[in-house]
Order: structure tokens, then C-alpha cells, then sequence
């Protein structure tokens, strides 16, 4: 199996994983749990298809698999009967900037401050991806399954 291959099979397996134990974590449904699962792998997966594959920068990809999940958690949602916001979480666990604010924070106690703002600047930017990715994917399935409001004052 060439290098490529492993490495996105175990990238997969550890955004499925984690988003799993973070699902027990916060008590999401168990029935919610191999979905939130799916989504995420498939965020992930289209997060590292463009910046691996196309060649595209790092908040681009985020956008885009913050996209892809928020459109496929808003689907999820209404068939499971649930809220979106399970699925919407799921998204985009494997794309957290946890790293990032750590390195941040650690350059920041150090004195650094230069680099912590560079880190600081990095993670904002991605969390203003995953952000616009989630609105842009509510935003598209409000528009293709509107809200209907409900009838008062028939008799």
C-alpha cells in the first residue's frame, strides 16, 4: 500500500475516532454517533483532497470541508429527526485549531511574542473558515428547504 494510501486511511480513522469520543464526550445520542463519525471523515477527507491533491492553501480546504459537512449535518439532521447542531459539531472536530492556539499560547508565555501572533493571526483565519463554512451550508439548506411558518389564527 503506497504511503499516500496509509496515511489518509489513518487520518480518516483518527477524524471518525475522535469525533466519535468526542460525541460520547458531550453525551450526543448514540444513534447520532456513526453518523457524526461519517461526517467528519468525509470533512476531513475533503479538506486534504484539496490541499493535498489540488494544491490548495489550508483555510481554503477547511472551507470547503466545513462546507461539505454542514450541508451533509443539515441533511442528517432532518432524517434522524434531530438538531443540526450534532452533526454541525461533527463537521468540524477534525479541522479545530487546537494545535495552533496551543503554539500560540506557548509563544505568547515565552516571550515570543511575534511568532504567538502569527500563530494567533493562523488559527483566527481558520476559525473564520469553518465559520463561513458552516453559515454558507445553513444558508444553502435554508434556501433549498425553507422554513415554513406556521399557520396561526385558523379556525
Amino acid at each position: 500500500m503506497s504511503e499516500t494510501l496509509t496515511g489518509i486511511i489513518r487520518a480518516l480513522a483518527g477524524s471518525f475516532a475522535g469525533t466519535v469520543g468526542f460525541a460520547m464526550l458531550v453525551h450526543v445520542p448514540k444513534k447520532s454517533w456513526l453518523p457524526c463519525g461519517l461526517i467528519a471523515a468525509l470533512s476531513y477527507l475533503v479538506y486534504w483532497a484539496l490541499t493535498q491533491f489540488a494544491g490548495l492553501a489550508d483555510p481554503i480546504g477547511i472551507f470547503a470541508g466545513s462546507l461539505v459537512g454542514s450541508v451533509i449535518g443539515q441533511i442528517s439532521a432532518r432524517r434522524m429527526k434531530t438538531i443540526a447542531t450534532v452533526f454541525l459539531m461533527a463537521a468540524v472536530v477534525p479541522v479545530v485549531p487546537g494545535l495552533g492556539l496551543y503554539r500560540m499560547m506557548a509563544l505568547l508565555g515565552q516571550g515570543n511574542m511575534s511568532g504567538g501572533g502569527n500563530q494567533g493571526i493562523a488559527a483566527m483565519i481558520t476559525i473564520a473558515m469553518i465559520v463561513l463554512g458552516i453559515s454558507m451550508g445553513s444558508f444553502i439548506d435554508r434556501l433549498v428547504h425553507p422554513v415554513r411558518p406556521e399557520e396561526h389564527g385558523k379556525d
